[in-house]
């Protein structure tokens, strides 16, 4: 890690969610709520609370409902631009270098908008030395394979045992784009490429983590938090 700060921050938001249907036949995914406040909003406070002052967010599917929401960001103490996609979602890679003349040419943090996490964003802070720094996580039962494996010095690889599964947090340079073109295509694929070159760093967080992909995964979700909540407020 060096010694520059991360600055921007972008949610991926413009999914259509199919899985989550009919939830998201009229609301956006990441505007679902889970414990009384949108998925997205619990991005943002946690954003705030590191004290990223700058973010972009994708909008596709129902995007119009997003900036209606969330204003232009001074709720949260910063401010938001808006990636307008076209009908059809440009995926996770398509949609960040569509994205990349509002983030700049230095390193920002991306985070997937249909995952929950009380990963502390803070500890991203330090701009990574190689093109990715990704965030790893248990295996949840329905991705038990994993995706990548973290070595002992802190590499990641596509092979290797055990594999642990990404959890859609990472730092990512600009430069992880080049030679892209526009259009859809996903994120995976690049990042491989940099791991081939030992050009991606990582870490393991152990803490709490969620991959909101079904109405029944949302409502475990909604489910456990509103308990914690119960259980902060008796203790």
């Amino acid at each position: 890690m060096l010694g520059t700060r991360v600055v921007k921050a972008m949610i991926l938001a413009a999914g259509r969610g199919e899985r989550m249907r009919p939830l998201t036949d009229h609301t956006p995914k990441p505007l679902l709520s889970v414990a009384g406040k949108p998925l997205i909003v619990h991005h943002l406070e946690a954003l705030q609370t590191a004290g990223f002052t700058e973010l972009v967010i994708n909008i596709g599917h129902l995007g119009a409902q997003l900036p209606a929401a969330l204003g232009d960001g001074r709720d949260w103490g910063m401010t938001i631009h808006y990636s307008l996609e076209p009908p059809e979602a440009l995926e996770t890679g398509g949609g960040i270098f569509h994205a990349l003349p509002l983030l700049g040419s230095e390193p920002f943090l991306a985070v997937n908008g249909d995952v929950w996490t009380d990963y502390p964003f803070a500890r991203l802070s330090l701009i990574p030395a190689g093109l990715a720094h990704v965030v790893l996580v248990n295996n949840p039962p329905h991705h038990a394979a994993g995706d990548f494996f973290l070595a002992a010095d802190g590499t990641v690889a596509e092979c290797g045992e055990p594999k642990l599964t990404f959890s859609g947090i990472s730092v990512l340079w600009p430069e992880l784009f080049a030679g892209c073109g526009a259009g859809r295509f996903p994120l995976g694929p690049l990042l491989r490429q940099a791991m081939t070159a030992g050009q991606v760093s990582g870490e393991y967080y152990g803490g709490g983590w969620r991959d909101i992909g079904t109405p029944e995964r949302l409502a475990e979700l909604d489910d456990d938090l509103r308990a914690m909540q119960r259980q902060t407020l008796t203790s």
